[in-house]
């Protein structure tokens, strides 16, 4: 079945939905610092680099599903929270505006946990009802991509349409029984290699992008603990080199006050943050899927930006058996 894809950022959503049996036709990314990532690991895939305001839905080829997820900055908890009052957050309605002039079968949206907060409790009701309005029958859940073979704790919002004269309704998948751990995400990995000076790439490693942002930690940064166990799930990826998490060969940072934690005396030079390849593990990449950038946080970016392979592998190869079975 062929797709078309939004904000397709690193590609996370569309490699999960390829390994369920899809292909991604046609892809749309307007950031510049993503466009050779994308083009290396989808050469198949026509990239679109406008801004979905600047397309029409003639642009668009005719396709059985559109996927993607809207910038979530609007939505987040962690930012400003603007949400329908954000530029970024009015995105949604290109999105939707797209998906009633093309009808494909079905679409699937992401968002942030943020997104279900009260203050934005009138702009998600007015959301919903645009894709009803489209045509589309909806399910939408909170989910915790850690149920879906993800060795991380990572809420999203999943939004499914199946178009009304279809006569089909999207059920969730059943939560996976195993929850998998940083332990089986990265234990096999060796040292990662420190970035260069001002944080820019080492190039070529024996194990691509396995390298890690150095410099200091802000207050925000360590008013709690940045550090999973081996037995444990991972914090959240973070879409941001500074904020990514630490390694769990560090121990737990200890509180000494309220909203300030410190590293364990004479254990400091295991704090270390996880290399982009690590969290590149942690949101289920293959190891085969390369990062391109010059600036590591770009790296962290796309990596903490994506919708995690095997989550978006779960969910599509629900989408996948009602359409194909």
């Amino acid at each position: 079945m062929k797709i078309a894809s939004f904000f397709s950022g690193g590609g996370g959503l569309d490699k999960g939905f390829e390994k369920a049996g899809f292909h991604t036709i046609w892809a749309n990314e307007y950031d510049r610092t993503i466009w050779d990532t994308f083009q290396a690991n989808f050469p198949n895939t026509v990239l679109d680099k406008r801004s979905i305001t600047e397309i029409l839905s003639r642009d668009v080829p005719n396709v059985d599903g559109i996927i993607g997820g809207p910038p979530c900055q609007s939505w987040s908890a962690a930012g400003a929270g603007r949400g329908i009052d954000d530029k970024r957050g009015q995105l949604f309605f290109d999105y939707i505006r797209i998906l009633k002039a093309k009808q494909p079968k079905f679409f699937l949206a992401e968002n942030v946990a943020g997104i279900l907060q009260p203050k934005h409790a009138q702009a998600f009701t007015n959301i919903i009802q645009e894709f009803k309005n489209a045509g589309y029958t909806l399910s939408y859940k909170l989910l915790n991509a850690n149920h879906y073979d993800v060795p991380q704790d990572r809420l999203r919002v999943i939004i499914v349409g199946y178009r009304s004269d279809l006569g089909k309704t999207f059920h969730f998948p059943d939560a996976q029984k195993y929850k998998p751990v940083l332990k089986e995400a990265i234990s096999d990995l060796p040292l990662a290699v420190p970035a260069q000076e001002f944080n820019k790439t080492n190039g070529a490693l024996a194990i691509s992008n396995h390298e890690y942002m150095t410099g200091g930690f802000s207050t925000i940064f360590m008013s709690r603990n940045r550090v999973r166990a081996w037995n444990e799930p991972s914090f959240t990826i973070q879409a941001s080199g500074r904020h990514a998490p630490l390694h769990p060969q560090a121990p737990k940072m200890e509180l000494v006050e309220q909203n300030k934690r410190v590293f364990v005396t004479g254990q400091e030079e295991l704090y270390r943050r996880l290399s982009v390849r690590e969290c590149a593990r942690i949101q289920t990449f293959p190891d085969d899927f390369i990062f391109k950038y010059q600036n590591l946080n770009d790296g962290y970016k796309m990596v903490g930006n994506a919708v995690p392979v095997n989550f978006a592998y779960h969910l599509a190869k629900s989408i996948y058996d009602d359409f194909v079975l």
